[in-house]
Protein backbone atom coordinates (compact mmCIF):
# COMPACT_ATOMS: atom_id res chain seq x y z
CA UNK A 1 0.00 0.00 0.00
CA UNK A 2 1.56 3.46 -1.48
CA UNK A 3 1.45 6.33 1.12
CA UNK A 4 -1.34 8.24 -0.90
CA UNK A 5 -3.29 4.92 -0.59
CA UNK A 6 -5.81 3.98 2.55
CA UNK A 7 -9.31 2.29 3.05
CA UNK A 8 -11.48 3.69 5.78
CA UNK A 9 -15.19 1.40 5.66
CA UNK A 10 -17.29 0.42 8.85
CA UNK A 11 -15.73 -2.36 9.35
CA UNK A 12 -11.89 -2.04 7.96
CA UNK A 13 -9.65 0.88 8.23
CA UNK A 14 -5.86 0.46 7.06
CA UNK A 15 -3.22 3.15 6.10
CA UNK A 16 -1.95 6.57 6.48
CA UNK A 17 -5.09 8.20 6.23
CA UNK A 18 -4.75 11.81 4.49
CA UNK A 19 -7.94 13.47 5.93
CA UNK A 20 -8.10 16.23 3.26
CA UNK A 21 -8.28 13.62 0.96
CA UNK A 22 -10.61 11.51 3.28
CA UNK A 23 -13.35 14.59 3.29
CA UNK A 24 -12.94 15.18 -0.20
CA UNK A 25 -13.77 11.30 -0.82
CA UNK A 26 -16.76 11.00 1.39
CA UNK A 27 -18.70 14.69 0.64
CA UNK A 28 -18.02 16.31 3.95
CA UNK A 29 -16.69 19.40 4.75
CA UNK A 30 -14.03 20.15 7.35
CA UNK A 31 -14.65 21.92 10.28
CA UNK A 32 -13.98 25.77 9.69
CA UNK A 33 -12.75 28.36 11.92
CA UNK A 34 -16.31 29.99 11.45
CA UNK A 35 -18.09 27.09 12.95
CA UNK A 36 -15.20 26.90 15.98
CA UNK A 37 -16.37 30.41 16.62
CA UNK A 38 -19.85 29.65 16.37
CA UNK A 39 -19.59 26.66 19.16
CA UNK A 40 -17.36 28.33 21.29
CA UNK A 41 -19.98 31.38 21.32
CA UNK A 42 -23.15 29.65 22.49
CA UNK A 43 -21.26 27.30 24.94
CA UNK A 44 -19.00 29.65 26.08
CA UNK A 45 -16.09 27.10 26.02
CA UNK A 46 -13.94 25.38 23.14
CA UNK A 47 -13.60 21.72 23.61
CA UNK A 48 -9.90 20.93 23.17
CA UNK A 49 -10.78 18.04 20.93
CA UNK A 50 -12.60 20.83 18.28
CA UNK A 51 -9.41 23.07 18.71
CA UNK A 52 -7.14 20.11 17.92
CA UNK A 53 -8.89 18.95 15.26
CA UNK A 54 -9.74 15.64 16.76
CA UNK A 55 -13.45 16.27 15.27
CA UNK A 56 -12.30 17.13 11.75
CA UNK A 57 -15.18 17.17 9.76
CA UNK A 58 -19.19 17.53 9.62
CA UNK A 59 -22.44 17.61 7.46
CA UNK A 60 -24.60 20.54 8.19
CA UNK A 61 -23.29 21.59 11.69
CA UNK A 62 -24.27 24.59 10.37
CA UNK A 63 -28.02 23.95 10.39
CA UNK A 64 -27.90 22.63 13.59
CA UNK A 65 -26.21 25.58 14.95
CA UNK A 66 -28.76 27.96 13.23
CA UNK A 67 -32.29 25.94 14.46
CA UNK A 68 -30.62 26.03 17.98
CA UNK A 69 -30.37 29.78 17.82
CA UNK A 70 -33.61 30.16 16.62
CA UNK A 71 -34.92 28.31 20.05
CA UNK A 72 -35.02 24.76 17.89
CA UNK A 73 -33.37 21.86 19.94
CA UNK A 74 -31.82 19.07 18.51
CA UNK A 75 -31.07 15.52 19.82
CA UNK A 76 -27.98 13.63 20.16
CA UNK A 77 -27.66 9.98 18.87
CA UNK A 78 -24.36 8.03 18.75
CA UNK A 79 -23.17 4.04 19.77
CA UNK A 80 -20.99 1.26 19.55
CA UNK A 81 -20.68 -2.23 17.78
CA UNK A 82 -20.35 -4.33 21.02
CA UNK A 83 -18.18 -7.09 19.36
CA UNK A 84 -15.76 -6.51 22.17
CA UNK A 85 -14.54 -5.26 25.51
CA UNK A 86 -14.43 -0.88 25.44
CA UNK A 87 -11.13 0.60 24.71
CA UNK A 88 -10.01 4.30 25.07
CA UNK A 89 -10.06 5.01 21.31
CA UNK A 90 -14.17 4.34 21.71
CA UNK A 91 -14.28 7.07 24.90
CA UNK A 92 -13.54 9.60 22.44
CA UNK A 93 -16.90 10.37 20.57
CA UNK A 94 -18.99 9.40 23.70
CA UNK A 95 -16.80 12.18 26.05
CA UNK A 96 -17.46 14.77 23.33
CA UNK A 97 -21.07 13.77 23.23
CA UNK A 98 -21.55 14.55 27.10
CA UNK A 99 -19.96 17.94 26.68
CA UNK A 100 -22.52 18.45 23.67
CA UNK A 101 -25.48 17.53 25.82
CA UNK A 102 -24.34 19.45 28.67
CA UNK A 103 -23.87 22.73 26.93
CA UNK A 104 -26.97 22.86 24.77
CA UNK A 105 -29.10 20.87 27.22
CA UNK A 106 -30.45 18.17 24.90
CA UNK A 107 -31.44 14.03 25.32
CA UNK A 108 -28.97 11.60 23.83
CA UNK A 109 -29.37 7.91 22.45
CA UNK A 110 -26.86 5.37 22.55
CA UNK A 111 -27.34 2.43 20.58
CA UNK A 112 -25.96 -0.79 20.80
CA UNK A 113 -25.87 -2.88 17.57
CA UNK A 114 -26.01 -6.47 19.39
CA UNK A 115 -27.26 -8.01 16.08
CA UNK A 116 -25.42 -5.94 13.29
CA UNK A 117 -21.85 -7.71 15.00
CA UNK A 118 -23.63 -10.90 14.75
CA UNK A 119 -23.86 -10.68 11.29
CA UNK A 120 -20.93 -9.08 10.46
CA UNK A 121 -18.51 -11.73 12.66
CA UNK A 122 -18.06 -14.83 11.94
CA UNK A 123 -16.95 -15.92 15.57
CA UNK A 124 -19.76 -14.09 17.77
CA UNK A 125 -22.92 -15.37 19.00
CA UNK A 126 -25.96 -13.63 19.77
CA UNK A 127 -25.28 -14.08 23.26
CA UNK A 128 -21.59 -12.65 23.05
CA UNK A 129 -22.54 -9.61 21.69
CA UNK A 130 -25.40 -9.41 24.25
CA UNK A 131 -22.74 -9.13 27.14
CA UNK A 132 -20.70 -7.09 24.89
CA UNK A 133 -23.42 -4.89 24.60
CA UNK A 134 -23.68 -5.02 28.57
CA UNK A 135 -20.14 -4.64 29.29
CA UNK A 136 -19.91 -1.19 26.53
CA UNK A 137 -22.84 0.26 28.32
CA UNK A 138 -21.45 0.05 31.56
CA UNK A 139 -18.33 1.87 30.23
CA UNK A 140 -20.69 4.65 28.78
CA UNK A 141 -22.53 5.13 31.75
CA UNK A 142 -19.42 5.82 33.42
CA UNK A 143 -18.37 8.71 32.07
CA UNK A 144 -21.38 10.55 33.77
CA UNK A 145 -24.01 10.62 31.92
CA UNK A 146 -27.76 11.28 33.41
CA UNK A 147 -30.40 8.56 33.37
CA UNK A 148 -32.70 11.14 32.82
CA UNK A 149 -32.02 12.49 29.42
CA UNK A 150 -29.87 9.78 28.27
CA UNK A 151 -31.19 6.15 27.14
CA UNK A 152 -29.70 3.34 25.99
CA UNK A 153 -31.01 1.32 22.95
CA UNK A 154 -29.95 -2.79 22.46
CA UNK A 155 -31.11 -3.60 19.15
CA UNK A 156 -32.71 -6.97 19.73
CA UNK A 157 -33.75 -5.94 23.01
CA UNK A 158 -35.57 -2.37 21.14
CA UNK A 159 -36.54 -4.03 18.11
CA UNK A 160 -40.39 -3.09 18.82
CA UNK A 161 -39.60 0.64 18.57
CA UNK A 162 -36.82 0.33 15.98
CA UNK A 163 -38.69 -1.66 13.72
CA UNK A 164 -41.44 0.66 12.60
CA UNK A 165 -39.14 3.33 11.63
CA UNK A 166 -36.53 0.68 9.91
CA UNK A 167 -39.34 -0.38 7.76
CA UNK A 168 -39.94 3.08 6.41
CA UNK A 169 -36.35 3.37 5.98
CA UNK A 170 -35.50 0.42 4.40
CA UNK A 171 -38.47 0.80 1.85
CA UNK A 172 -36.59 4.02 0.39
CA UNK A 173 -32.83 2.40 -0.14
CA UNK A 174 -32.86 0.33 -2.57
CA UNK A 175 -29.89 -2.61 -3.01
CA UNK A 176 -28.06 -1.25 -5.45
CA UNK A 177 -27.42 1.55 -3.19
CA UNK A 178 -26.12 -0.13 -0.41
CA UNK A 179 -23.98 -2.41 -2.52
CA UNK A 180 -22.40 0.71 -4.07
CA UNK A 181 -21.75 2.48 -0.57
CA UNK A 182 -20.43 -0.98 1.47
CA UNK A 183 -19.49 -3.07 -0.97
CA UNK A 184 -21.93 -5.86 -0.64
CA UNK A 185 -21.57 -9.01 -2.86
CA UNK A 186 -24.08 -12.07 -3.67
CA UNK A 187 -22.11 -13.89 -0.38
CA UNK A 188 -23.32 -10.90 1.82
CA UNK A 189 -26.06 -11.91 4.39
CA UNK A 190 -29.18 -10.42 4.31
CA UNK A 191 -28.92 -9.14 7.49
CA UNK A 192 -26.19 -6.91 6.46
CA UNK A 193 -27.91 -6.09 3.94
CA UNK A 194 -31.04 -4.70 5.85
CA UNK A 195 -28.82 -3.40 9.04
CA UNK A 196 -28.35 0.32 7.74
CA UNK A 197 -31.62 0.64 8.08
CA UNK A 198 -31.50 -0.15 11.85
CA UNK A 199 -28.91 1.98 12.38
CA UNK A 200 -30.90 4.74 11.13
CA UNK A 201 -33.50 4.29 12.99
CA UNK A 202 -32.50 6.14 16.09
CA UNK A 203 -32.22 9.47 13.95
CA UNK A 204 -35.76 9.62 13.45
CA UNK A 205 -36.60 8.55 17.49
CA UNK A 206 -37.39 12.00 18.10
CA UNK A 207 -39.35 14.25 15.92
CA UNK A 208 -36.53 17.08 15.91
CA UNK A 209 -32.99 16.94 14.16
CA UNK A 210 -30.27 14.76 15.46
CA UNK A 211 -26.76 15.41 15.52
CA UNK A 212 -24.27 12.30 15.49
CA UNK A 213 -20.52 11.93 17.13
CA UNK A 214 -18.69 9.49 15.16
CA UNK A 215 -15.80 8.04 14.05
CA UNK A 216 -15.67 9.11 10.24
CA UNK A 217 -15.30 5.33 9.32
CA UNK A 218 -19.33 5.27 10.30
CA UNK A 219 -20.32 7.98 8.05
CA UNK A 220 -20.87 5.48 4.99
CA UNK A 221 -24.41 4.08 6.89
CA UNK A 222 -25.42 7.58 7.53
CA UNK A 223 -24.91 8.88 3.91
CA UNK A 224 -27.82 6.64 2.90
CA UNK A 225 -29.68 8.11 5.79
CA UNK A 226 -29.72 11.88 4.54
CA UNK A 227 -30.68 10.60 1.39
CA UNK A 228 -33.79 9.01 2.34
CA UNK A 229 -34.76 11.20 5.50
CA UNK A 230 -36.90 13.76 2.91
CA UNK A 231 -38.45 10.88 1.33
CA UNK A 232 -39.55 10.04 4.65
CA UNK A 233 -40.62 13.50 5.78
CA UNK A 234 -37.81 13.78 8.64
CA UNK A 235 -34.61 16.27 8.27
CA UNK A 236 -31.05 14.83 7.54
CA UNK A 237 -29.01 13.47 10.50
CA UNK A 238 -26.31 16.19 10.73
CA UNK A 239 -22.57 14.41 11.32
CA UNK A 240 -19.49 15.67 13.57
CA UNK A 241 -16.72 13.29 12.86
CA UNK A 242 -13.65 12.10 15.17
CA UNK A 243 -10.40 10.80 13.09
CA UNK A 244 -9.70 7.42 13.86
CA UNK A 245 -7.45 6.57 17.13
CA UNK A 246 -4.52 4.63 16.08
CA UNK A 247 -3.96 1.17 17.65
CA UNK A 248 -0.38 1.36 19.68
CA UNK A 249 1.10 0.11 17.08
CA UNK A 250 1.52 3.22 15.49
CA UNK A 251 -0.05 5.33 12.27
CA UNK A 252 -2.05 3.92 9.68
CA UNK A 253 -5.23 1.97 10.81
CA UNK A 254 -7.24 2.20 13.95
CA UNK A 255 -7.35 0.55 17.23
CA UNK A 256 -8.83 -2.63 17.13
CA UNK A 257 -10.55 -4.12 20.20
CA UNK A 258 -9.73 -7.78 18.78
CA UNK A 259 -6.09 -6.94 18.80
CA UNK A 260 -5.18 -7.35 22.43
CA UNK A 261 -1.40 -6.01 22.05
CA UNK A 262 -2.18 -2.81 20.37
CA UNK A 263 -5.10 -1.57 22.35
CA UNK A 264 -5.96 0.23 25.85
CA UNK A 265 -8.89 -1.63 27.10
CA UNK A 266 -11.11 0.28 30.17
CA UNK A 267 -10.77 -2.77 32.31
CA UNK A 268 -6.82 -2.79 32.20
CA UNK A 269 -4.98 -2.85 35.50
CA UNK A 270 -2.33 -0.71 35.89
CA UNK A 271 0.92 -2.85 35.90
CA UNK A 272 -0.91 -3.69 31.93
CA UNK A 273 -1.36 -0.57 30.36
CA UNK A 274 2.30 0.34 31.54
CA UNK A 275 3.52 -2.88 29.59
CA UNK A 276 1.51 -2.41 26.70
CA UNK A 277 2.80 0.80 26.22
CA UNK A 278 6.51 0.60 27.50
CA UNK A 279 6.61 -2.81 24.63
CA UNK A 280 4.11 -2.17 22.29
CA UNK A 281 3.18 2.04 21.80
CA UNK A 282 5.13 2.94 18.45
CA UNK A 283 7.96 6.13 19.21
CA UNK A 284 8.72 9.32 17.21
CA UNK A 285 12.23 8.70 18.66
CA UNK A 286 15.57 7.62 17.09
CA UNK A 287 17.49 4.27 17.88
CA UNK A 288 19.61 5.30 20.34
CA UNK A 289 19.79 7.91 23.21
CA UNK A 290 23.12 10.07 21.45
CA UNK A 291 21.13 10.19 18.72
CA UNK A 292 17.76 11.41 20.31
CA UNK A 293 19.52 14.44 22.18
CA UNK A 294 21.04 15.42 18.70
CA UNK A 295 18.25 15.23 16.60
CA UNK A 296 15.30 14.96 18.55
CA UNK A 297 12.07 12.97 18.25
CA UNK A 298 9.07 13.25 16.09
CA UNK A 299 6.19 13.78 18.19
CA UNK A 300 3.62 13.39 15.27
CA UNK A 301 4.00 9.92 14.51
CA UNK A 302 4.69 9.17 17.83
CA UNK A 303 1.85 7.11 19.14
CA UNK A 304 2.14 7.90 23.30
CA UNK A 305 2.01 11.67 22.10
CA UNK A 306 -0.70 11.37 19.97
CA UNK A 307 -2.68 9.87 22.82
CA UNK A 308 -1.62 12.53 24.43
CA UNK A 309 -3.38 15.05 22.30
CA UNK A 310 -6.12 13.26 21.73
CA UNK A 311 -7.69 12.43 25.06
CA UNK A 312 -5.38 12.27 27.93
CA UNK A 313 -3.85 16.11 28.19
CA UNK A 314 -6.21 18.99 27.54
CA UNK A 315 -3.92 21.91 28.74
CA UNK A 316 -2.60 23.55 25.42
CA UNK A 317 0.88 24.73 27.30
CA UNK A 318 1.54 21.39 29.12
CA UNK A 319 1.13 19.58 25.67
CA UNK A 320 3.18 21.84 23.23
CA UNK A 321 5.95 22.06 26.16
CA UNK A 322 5.94 17.91 25.88
CA UNK A 323 6.00 18.77 22.24
CA UNK A 324 8.58 20.70 22.06
CA UNK A 325 10.58 19.17 24.48
CA UNK A 326 10.37 15.65 22.33
CA UNK A 327 10.80 17.48 19.47
CA UNK A 328 14.32 19.09 20.37
CA UNK A 329 15.41 16.14 22.33
CA UNK A 330 15.23 17.43 25.66
CA UNK A 331 12.53 14.21 26.58
CA UNK A 332 12.93 11.08 25.72
CA UNK A 333 10.77 8.21 24.63
CA UNK A 334 10.78 6.51 27.81
CA UNK A 335 9.85 10.07 29.72
CA UNK A 336 6.63 10.79 27.13
CA UNK A 337 5.84 6.97 28.06
CA UNK A 338 5.84 7.90 31.57
CA UNK A 339 3.78 10.99 30.91
CA UNK A 340 1.37 8.93 29.13
CA UNK A 341 1.49 5.95 31.63
CA UNK A 342 0.50 8.02 34.49
CA UNK A 343 -2.35 9.88 32.77
CA UNK A 344 -4.20 6.45 31.54
CA UNK A 345 -3.74 4.59 34.83
CA UNK A 346 -5.07 8.00 36.54
CA UNK A 347 -8.14 8.26 34.38
CA UNK A 348 -8.63 4.61 34.50
CA UNK A 349 -8.86 4.56 38.35
CA UNK A 350 -11.52 7.03 38.43
CA UNK A 351 -13.40 5.17 35.64
CA UNK A 352 -13.11 2.06 36.73
CA UNK A 353 -14.27 2.89 40.22
CA UNK A 354 -17.55 4.38 38.37
CA UNK A 355 -17.67 1.33 36.03
CA UNK A 356 -18.58 -0.73 39.16
CA UNK A 357 -21.38 1.93 40.22
CA UNK A 358 -22.79 1.91 37.39
CA UNK A 359 -23.55 -1.75 37.64
CA UNK A 360 -26.14 -0.84 39.90
CA UNK A 361 -28.04 1.99 38.14
CA UNK A 362 -28.04 0.10 34.12
CA UNK A 363 -31.37 -0.43 34.45
CA UNK A 364 -32.23 3.33 34.53
CA UNK A 365 -30.64 3.71 31.61
CA UNK A 366 -32.12 0.86 29.48
CA UNK A 367 -34.76 2.31 26.76
CA UNK A 368 -37.76 1.46 27.21
CA UNK A 369 -40.29 -0.17 24.40
CA UNK A 370 -43.26 2.35 23.58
Amino acid sequence: MSADDFIVTPWHVEGDIDYDKLIKKFGTEKISEEILDRIKRITGEDHFMLRRGIFFSHREMNRILDDYEKGKKFFLYTGRGPSGHTHIGHLVPWVFAKWLQEKFQVNMYFQLTDDEKFYSKQNLTLEDTAKFAYENALDFIALGFKPNNTKIIINTKNIQTLYPIAAQVAKKINFSNTKAVFGFTNETNIGMIFYTSLQSAPCFIEDRPVLIPLGVDQDPHFRLTRDIAPKIGKPKPALIHNIMIPGLGGPGGKMSASDENGTVYTTDSPNVVKKKINKYAFSGGQPDIEQHRKIGGNPDIDVSYQYLRIFFESDDNKLKSIYDDYRSGKMLTGEIKAILIEKINKFLTVHQEKREKAKEKIEQFLFENK
